[in-house]
């Protein structure tokens, strides 16, 4: 009877879910040696960023209950149990990469989480370095998390500011977690005033970002950039409309682009544009994706902007939170025929919070305590 090759079978493997292969770990230790390779891992989730399979939505709704989506396959859902099985706790997600969730509870805890192997690792506490001021400030912390190809690690960004009531005193601290050493370092100072509150990370093209101020009485956004290669922190350049003061703009990523969603009243409707960062870093590369107007206010929440591209890129997935209905609700928009279709995931309330996640067998440093 002929047997396949090695290539053949780890050409098979690839393809296979996260669930089939942690069940075919258990056929063998040969198997098992096989699934665990790191080779084998970044083949697994190389093959699943490149044909964008294996996504899930992962939803959170009463702050402490998560859901995992089927991307392809909305009516596919299961229930996820918190890393730390306490499953009254409330937890935040942090941030969001290849198949490993940052999240920290309500006890100030953070965590990393591979939802898929139902792995985590508690992260080493870090305190604040400087001393308390000698007046009262208003204190604000942001995250950003994200990988590092140069260094093969996984890096999660911290940055406090501390601001004074009056705007008379100001101290920012920026420092880096990485996985692979499992520690807090300091790093260069974030020279930006982030101001808004609960502001968090978005990764494209290995650089997190931030929209934040240059002075405190500048009332332009700039969009500041840091590389996890370089560690570094830079401006990049948006579109010349979002000096206007009565456009409403945010940015996140989608499919590893730069998205910027804009968002205006004309003639009495509310008018959503998306635009796409196509060539990272060069500003004339901003198209437009799409633009819509909704005289029903559909879209009366400007800060929402897409999640994703659907498989073949000719549609975009839309969440948008707490539309004319008081509810939150996901939509596909059809790139071609400009026609929005609703998306229904069973079990979840009218309120929630959704992130994008690819399933891995990315490890962790560290068992999960017992």
């Amino acid at each position: 009877m002929a047997t396949l090759s090695h290539d053949m079978t780890l050409d098979i493997l690839r393809c296979l879910s996260v669930n089939d292969l942690l069940r075919f770990k258990c056929v063998s230790k040969f198997w098992c040696s096989w699934i665990e390779d790191p080779y084998f891992i970044k083949l697994h989730l190389s093959y699943s960023l490149k044909t964008n399979t294996n996504r899930c939505l992962i939803v959170r709704y009463c702050k402490h209950q998560f859901l995992s989506v089927n991307y392809d396959s909305p009516k596919t859902t299961r229930r996820l149990k918190q890393p730390l099985s306490e499953q009254k706790k409330e937890i935040q997600i942090l941030g969001s990469c290849n198949g490993l969730l940052a999240v920290e509870d309500d006890d100030g805890r953070i965590l990393l989480w591979n939802p898929s192997t139902r792995k985590y690792q508690v992260l080493p506490s870090t305190e604040i370095e400087f001393q308390s001021p000698p007046i009262r400030c208003s204190s604000s912390t942001y995250y950003g998390f994200g990988y590092d190809p140069v260094s093969d690690d996984y890096k999660l960004v911290r940055i406090v500011q501390l601001l004074g009531a009056k705007d008379e005193y100001f101290h920012s601290e920026a420092k880096v977690y990485s996985l692979r050493s499992n520690s807090w370092r300091r790093i260069k100072d974030f020279s930006f005033y982030l101001i808004s509150y609960g502001q968090l990370g978005f990764l494209a093209n290995n650089v997190l970002h931030l929209l934040a101020f240059k002075t405190l009485e500048s009332s332009k956004r700039d969009l500041v950039g840091f590389d996890l290669r370089s560690e570094e922190f830079s401006l990049v350049e948006l579109p010349d409309f979002c000096l206007d003061e009565k456009i409403y703009f945010d940015v996140k990523a989608v499919g590893g682009y730069l998205c910027l969603s804009a968002t205006y009243w004309e003639l009495g409707d509310i008018v959503a544009d998306v635009w796409i960062m196509k060539e990272y870093g060069v500003k004339e590369s901003w198209v437009k994706l799409m633009s819509s107007t909704y005289p029903d206010l559909l879209l009366c929440s400007p800060s929402e902007v897409p999640l994703a591209f659907s498989k073949n890129g000719d549609k975009v997935l839309f969440h948008f939170k707490r539309n004319r209905d008081k509810r939150d609700s996901l939509v596909w928009y059809d790139l071609g025929s400009k026609r929005i279709e609703g998306v229904g995931i069973r079990g979840v309330p009218i309120v929630y919070d959704v992130d994008l996640y690819v399933e891995s067998l990315v490890p962790l440093n560290q068992k999960p305590p017992r």
